[in-house]
């Protein structure tokens, strides 16, 4: 059976809404607009909420904003500034705070390359704290990080290498970046999610490895992810879908063609899409010819953001010049 494939909670939340005309039960969305952007803020209360949306229990924060695709400065700072805000509410408090940044995906796959790309812009400091022997500092905390790459290139599951340094360096917070799937275009570059859950690596594209989270870890996970791509049977679906739509509302009600296309069944849109994409493989991902650019924007939004949640005595004007 044809599933949508997203990432995003927001988006699961829709379909639910769309095929049964009710919120999620066990689920608390509330949306906040704002000048530049849109926040949407999906809490997961219980068991009954988690198995209906398909993710556990927690918080999914979602930042939309079209003009990212732009990479306006203004904006781009603007967005940085909200995201550090959210990451600022959610981050454990603690003194002397050990942070591990994880940047999940393939470098060598453009629409897949946003963690790696995050994790070269972040203020690095452990190695400071560690010569000189400083366990604590008023105007930055410790900050690590590690781009794992992907089992294809490591042969080794990024989960294995990951616990093996929590093991050794003893973070008190993980934040994990990854790219991820969309169901609409139009969210593709211009949507940036944190999750209070944790992540699962691949996910995006159908290939889960295994989770990343505090349950498997034991230590917080906090998620960011920028959706990169859209599953092509997926973008399919709604193409479909927006069609019949825009025929429905032309063809006089009770004819014939009316009647054939109310008929037409979520089934024998799968089959259709199944049968146009059958030569080219199941697994087709779409994503935008300027991704190279975008990702490379959004990565800078997303390292700002850490930066300036977790370094007191940093501002936005201090990571613009380090990251120069």
């Amino acid at each position: 059976m044809f599933r949508i494939r997203t990432d995003l909670a927001l988006e699961t939340r829709e379909l639910y809404r769309e095929n049964m005309k009710q919120e999620i039960p066990g689920v608390e969305v509330e949306q906040k607009e704002e000048m530049f952007a849109t926040v949407t803020r999906v809490k997961v209360l219980n068991k009954q909420g988690s198995e209906i949306i398909g993710k556990p229990e927690g918080e999914y924060i979602t930042i939309e904003s079209a003009g990212l695709k732009k990479a306006d400065p203004d904006l781009k700072d603007q967005v940085s500034q909200m995201l550090a805000k959210e990451l600022v509410c959610i981050i454990p408090p603690k003194m002397n705070l050990k942070t591990l940044i994880v940047g999940l995906g393939n470098w060598n796959i453009t629409p897949d390359a946003l963690g790696p790309q995050v994790v070269s812009k972040v203020f690095i400091t452990r190695h400071l704290f560690e010569s000189y022997g400083k366990t604590e500092d008023t105007s930055m905390t410790s900050v690590s990080a590690i781009s794992p790459g992907v089992m294809g290139t490591t042969g080794i599951e990024t989960f294995e290498i990951i616990r093996g340094i929590v093991e050794k360096t003893q973070p008190d917070l993980i934040i994990a970046i990854d790219a991820l799937a969309s169901r609409k275009m139009e969210r593709v570059n211009t949507t940036i999610q944190i999750a209070t859950t944790g992540i699962c690596p691949g996910s995006g594209v159908g290939n889960k490895r295994k989770e990343i989270s505090e349950a498997t870890l034991g230590v917080p996970v906090l998620a960011i992810g920028v959706p990169t791509v859209v599953d092509a049977a997926t973008l399919a679906n709604d193409t479909i879908g927006l069609v019949v739509d825009n025929f429905v509302q032309q063809a006089q009600k009770g004819s014939e063609f009316y009647n054939i296309l109310k008929g037409i069944s979520d089934e024998d849109k799968y089959n259709l899409i199944k049968e146009v994409l059958d030569p080219y493989g199941a697994n087709v991902i779409v994503t935008t010819k300027d991704i190279d650019i975008v990702v490379k924007d959004i990565s800078q939004i997303i390292a700002n953001a850490i930066n300036i949640s977790l370094h007191p005595g940093i501002d936005l004007k201090d990571v613009n010049r380090y990251l120069q």
